[in-house]
């Protein structure tokens, strides 16, 4: 698989592009925004580590540019330690964070976190709920006849609800299922991932599809004209 790694420290390239190549990974690499829009566009990576902190065009904007055309998973490197900045990376689409400095071991497994449950192997699925159809083996979601372009994040909150969807699902046992058990994201991180996917059920036509049920977590809610 393909890693794009996108920072403009030399040394932070040199040491985290050595130890994805000996996680298995082929690493390309870029030192700024421009390139790394370049090489998104050319090589089609399997995931994008990217940093905020990027000279003239930011990490955010590329970030922007990419989800315009792109649903490839997008890991943030941030040396801001703010809440703002984690949430704002995610209501771009990113799919998850590591805060500098961080260790090279700690980044390899979060990229193969995301990568296994955004490329793992699948078994032919397909999940309905209240209009919502989930191919799950070519990771498109369908709300009537639209389609609705989610990030592999996104994707897999929404399976995991509409897969049991009378259930109150705790953020606990969102975030393993998600992250896995072992996982260290904070409660903020997965509001914000569900926060943008709410407003895509939204604009989708379907406002109010998730329902948070207060001290306990939240679950699919039904169509009016199915109550």
């Amino acid at each position: 698989m393909k890693i794009l790694l996108v920072d403009d420290d030399p040394r932070l390239r040199d040491l985290v592009g050595l130890a994805l190549e000996r996680a298995g990974y082929q690493v390309v690499t870029a030192s700024d925004g421009q390139i790394a829009l370049v090489h998104a566009k050319r090589e089609t990576p399997d995931l994008i580590v990217l940093d905020i902190g990027l000279p003239e065009l930011d990490g955010f904007d590329v970030c922007r540019r990419i989800r315009a055309q792109s649903d490839v998973p997008i890991l943030f490197l941030t040396a801001r330690d703010d809440e703002i900045d984690r949430v704002l990376g995610l209501e771009l689409g990113a799919d998850d964070y590591v805060t500098k400095p961080f260790s090279p071991r700690e980044l390899v497994a979060r990229v193969r976190a995301i990568l296994k449950r955004t490329t793992g192997p699948r078994a032919a699925s397909i999940l309905t709920h209240g209009g919502i159809s989930l191919d799950t083996t070519a990771q498109r979601c369908r709300f009537g006849n639209n389609d609705i372009p989610l990030t592999a994040t996104e994707f897999s909150l929404l399976a995991a609800l509409v897969d049991r969807p009378t259930q109150v699902h705790s953020r606990a046992q969102l975030v393993r299922s998600i992250w896995g058990a072992r996982s260290q994201v904070s409660d903020r991180t997965l509001d914000s991932h569900l926060r943008n996917l709410r407003s895509k059920l939204t604009h989708a036509g379907w406002a109010d599809a998730i329902e948070t049920v207060h001290g306990v977590g939240v679950r699919m809610q039904d169509l009016p004209h199915e109550r």
